[in-house]
């Protein structure tokens, strides 16, 4: 279920920006007028097949690739009690093959090089998505169509076991994770009994067990008729393509069955409820929530940017307030929940240690009492219209995926019978005042109707079509990798400079990236890479923390700065037009970081909360103990993996030791820049060197990172940490594996991706689709610049630990043993990375982060471009090779999170090797 902010779905084609004028707010604060909102388009066309189907186009040719995303009208508030589940348990029958194509679901699109592939359930649809290169288009509009008209017969007792399992693990774990048995609670209690969103999406257990094979056939009949969905292609397609293909693969589709659908029921309360739930938490968190105006009206939208001005962000109030200044919070949140029948208005909060809970939610009622009785003010308001209307900007380049325009397209035309309604949503938002969301917060936060229209069905038919159901149409030849061109320059300090000009939006994405991360972390305080980079937004010599963010947002500039293990960056992306003024300000972030006394004291009791947080999930809490495991003592790289320290670490941290490696390691003869963008080297190169020419490197030496290699473990290793009453144990299997910079680096990415690095790979295929025992298996090269690590990961189920250890020792075993890798394996993976390629650079961001990667593999735009000759020309005896000389089943490092009191002793009856049990000492 994933849950954003109506207009923050938003993505568009056309964006018209004004000029640079501001007006000057009361308060000093400069905005940006209304009319210098962007303007936005997203040009479609519809029509509707006689058997009811609605079909959405929009054309966008920037790559050749389509989007594909079928919206069902169906969601869990079509369920009934007893039948709970229901939706999100035939959205994963969906994935199990059709009468035509009795197979995975993925095999085809994985070849095709699809990307952006999933389906998602939520309470009022579900929908099914995937971008394929422009050839494959048919393909995947014959798999669509056969789902939609001719799945029942493959929908067997064994998949329906297969996937209730499945589920079942997915349930499981979300409830392991804290805070994770908290939605279906609120659900509960804060809609009344038999409200279809009283009860949580996935369902309840008893429910899932009870669905038989009669129940699931019904739910198709009912639900999944072409009338009651909505078919939007996007991308490289036009009208009369869609209207060809569209005709030819579905309408021969039954419409399914007349359907009654309420329209809203609010259910808004007015007395306060109170209870309190115990769970295995790292701190004490708070939900306050109000059921609120449902999706489509104004006040929704107006409530959307209350929250943002209540509690997102560094300058909203409550965290101005509460983390800020009060410190008694590490963190702070607030969203409108739109949905069909009803909205529902969040606060969370969690406290800090020794915090009462009574204590924030008396301050969250004052801030909220306030903003009731005098509204936000101009500067607030304005500020956030901004910077949401800048995010739509942001989300114009995709065509597909979550957020993407078919997405926005179709949740119009399924929630409002118009797939254009964004511009009503967008025009709200526009339009909105002080007063509008002063009233908006009196009316719905400050303490039913049901309307039923009936009308006839149209007379639907169905006709006869020429489409071949008996073979999948070919996909044909796939278009070829084309990248911008990538200029070079080096500024007069020596910094280097990658600049890609791609100009289809008016944005800009850099990242300043430095040869350090984490690992030169070695000999110092561990998490010192981190804090440093994290610190340089906390204030400047010229702003403070609450003024730069400001700045940013009135910008709608993004601004970071962050750690990985071998690298830490800044990175930026900002509107054209705001590139100079956003430039300036990530040069004062580079160049004169306050590191002040009371910033570092503020953030370390948060950070040190996040580590805690870290200790409670147990994958994260696997993660931070494995890399001391397999590097051993000393290493650059046995340090926790999230790179954030041990709280000792932290709490001796001083401003002196964040200054320290601010100035060994950012400096411009350890960096390079890469820009994509709507820029070009003259412009750029002349910004960039009015703002950096006075960042000079050091005398002293460029620092060098010390990335030694490590002796790997000659036997399996079993390290087990307690979790009492857990319902899933989560296992790690580690080993040593090559560098990312080794020649045969593609080789070892293909052979791990047979074995564990896709949705059909042996590991998943095993736990997850044959045995129902986990809800995703995986296995992990992390290719680092020094030693790499291998490891494979699967949450399973308590009861089925044992099994599942073996099943992986199985996988590796035979893997390079007596069942290698086989021809259709490597043909399969090579198709897909391959076939992907075209639209895997389709946005700004992803080009970005690709030549990042590749710059820093010491590698140039000619070895990315060639990436899918490398990948044709490895061979099965490749893969196999590498098989044998990288996988070591027999010297894994084993470790495994669990209730020790169910899985302890069966797991030391496997004889893997020495067991050790990890106490909480061992694992910070």
């Amino acid at each position: 279920m994933k849950m954003m902010k109506t207009l923050t779905a938003v993505a568009v084609t056309t964006v018209l920006l004004g000029g640079c004028q501001t007006t000057q707010s009361a308060n000093n604060e400069q905005a940006v007028s209304q009319s210098q909102f962007p303007e936005v388009k997203v040009n479609y066309e519809t029509f509707t097949l006689d058997n009811g189907l609605t079909v959405v186009v929009h054309e966008d040719r920037k790559a050749p690739i389509v989007a594909v995303n079928v919206w069902y009208a169906v969601g869990s508030k079509d369920e009934k009690a007893g039948q709970t589940g229901f939706a999100h348990l035939f959205e994963h029958l969906m994935f199990n093959g059709t009468e035509n194509y009795d197979d995975e679901y993925f095999g085809p699109f994985e070849r095709a090089g699809a990307t952006e592939m999933n389906g998602t359930t939520n309470n009022d649809r579900t929908n099914y998505f995937e971008n394929v290169p422009t050839p494959a288009l048919d393909m995947a509009l014959w798999m669509e169509s056969d789902r939609m008209g001719h799945l029942l017969g493959a929908i067997t007792q064994d998949k329906l076991d297969e996937q209730r399992g499945v589920v079942q693990n997915e349930k499981r774990q979300g409830e392991a994770q804290p805070y994770g048995k908290a939605w279906s609670y609120i659900a509960e209690q804060t809609f009344p009994e038999g409200h279809p969103y009283s009860w949580s999406v996935i369902g309840s257990m008893e429910d899932l067990n009870a669905a038989s094979l009669d129940d699931v056939h019904q739910w198709f009949e009912d639900y999944y008729g072409a009338a009651n969905a909505v078919l939007v292609l996007a991308g490289d397609i036009d009208v009369e393509t869609a209207k060809e293909k569209v005709t030819k693969y579905f309408a021969d589709i039954g419409p399914g069955k007349p359907l009654q659908k309420q329209e809203a029921w609010v259910a808004k309360r007015d007395a306060q409820k109170r209870s309190t739930m115990e769970d295995r938490v790292p701190a004490p968190r708070i939900y306050k929530v109000w059921n609120t105006a449902q999706m489509g009206t104004a006040d929704s939208e107006y409530l959307n940017l209350l929250a943002d001005i209540l509690a997102n962000g560094k300058n909203s109030r409550l965290y101005e307030r509460l983390v800020y200044n009060e410190q008694i919070a590490s963190s702070v949140g607030a969203f409108q929940y739109g949905r069909k029948l009803s909205g529902q208005f969040f606060i969370t909060a969690d406290a800090k240690p020794g915090v009462e809970l009574e204590k924030i939610e008396k301050i969250i009622d004052e801030e909220l009492a306030l903003l009731i009785q005098e509204g936000p003010t101009a500067a607030e308001l304005q500020r956030t219209k901004f910077s949401t209307t800048a995010d739509f900007v942001r989300r114009a380049e995709k065509v597909g995926g979550f957020g993407g325009k078919s997405d926005i397209l179709a949740s119009g035309a399924v929630y409002h019978d118009n797939p254009g309604f964004y511009q009503q949503e967008m025009e709200w938002t526009k339009q909105a005042s002080v007063n509008d969301l002063q009233n908006a917060a009196e009316q719905w936060l400050s303490s039913g109707d049901f309307v039923l229209n009936v009308v006839p069905q149209p007379e639907y038919i169905t006709q006869e079509t020429n489409a071949d159901r008996s073979q999948l149409p070919d996909v044909g030849d796939l278009p070829q990798l084309e990248l911008p061109e990538v200029k070079t320059f080096t500024l007069s300090n020596g910094l280097e400079v990658y600049l890609a000009q791609r100009s289809d939006t008016p944005t800009i994405e850099m990242s300043l990236v430095f040869d350090s991360g984490y690992a030169s972390d070695v000999g110092a305080k561990l998490g010192t890479a981190s804090y440093t980079m994290s610190m340089l937004k906390e204030g400047t010599e010229n702003l403070s923390a609450l003024e730069l963010n400001k700045r940013l947002e009135s910008l709608g500039t993004n601004l970071s700065a962050s750690a990985g293990l071998d690298s830490s960056r800044i990175s930026m992306d900002t509107l054209s037009v705001n590139f100079a003024e956003s430039l300036a300000l990530m040069n004062d972030v580079l160049q004169n970081p306050a590191f002040s006394e009371e910033e570092v004291e503020r953030k370390r009791s948060n950070w040190i909360e996040g580590i805690r947080k870290e200790e409670a999930r147990p994958q994260t809490q696997a993660l931070r103990v494995l890399p001391g495991l397999m590097f051993g003592e000393g290493h650059a790289y046995s340090q926790p993996l999230t790179g954030s320290g041990t709280p000792e670490s932290i709490k001796s941290l001083t401003r002196e030791d964040l200054v320290q490696h601010a100035q060994t390691w950012l400096r411009p003869d350890n960096a390079k820049l890469v820009i994509v963008g709507d820029t070009d080297v003259e412009q750029a190169q002349s910004l960039l060197e009015e703002q950096f020419a006075s960042w000079q490197a050091p005398a002293s030496d460029k620092p060098e990172k010390t990335l030694d290699t490590s002796m790997a473990s000659e036997t399996s290793r079993v390290f087990l940490i307690d979790k009492p009453g857990n319902p899933q144990s989560v296992i790690i299997a580690g080993q040593l594996a090559p560098s990312g910079q080794v020649d045969n680096a593609d080789t070892i990415d293909v052979m791990n991706t047979i074995l564990g690095g896709s949705f059909t790979s042996r590991l998943n295929m095993n736990l997850r689709e044959d045995k129902g025992w986990s809800y995703g298996a995986r296995s992990i090269w992390l290719d680092n610049e020094g030693p790499g690590l291998l490891i494979a990961l699967a949450p399973v189920q308590t009861d089925k630990t044992k099994e599942s250890i073996q099943e992986i020792m199985k996988e590796f075993t035979q893997y390079e043993g007596d069942k290698p890798a086989t021809e259709d394996e490597l043909a399969k993976v090579k198709a897909n990375k391959t076939a992907k390629l075209p639209g895997a650079y389709e946005t700004k961001g992803s080009l970005l982060s690709g030549l990042v990667s590749t710059f820093n593999k010491g590698k140039d735009v000619e070895y990315l471009e060639s990436y899918g000759q490398r990948i044709n020309a490895i061979t099965l005896n490749d893969i196999r090779d590498n098989a044998d000389k990288v996988l070591k089943p027999d010297a894994m490092t084993w470790v495994i999170v669990g209730d020790l009191a169910e899985i302890e002793e069966k797991v030391r009856s496997l004889n893997l090797g020495e067991v050790t049990i990890l106490k909480s000492d061992d694992v910070q």
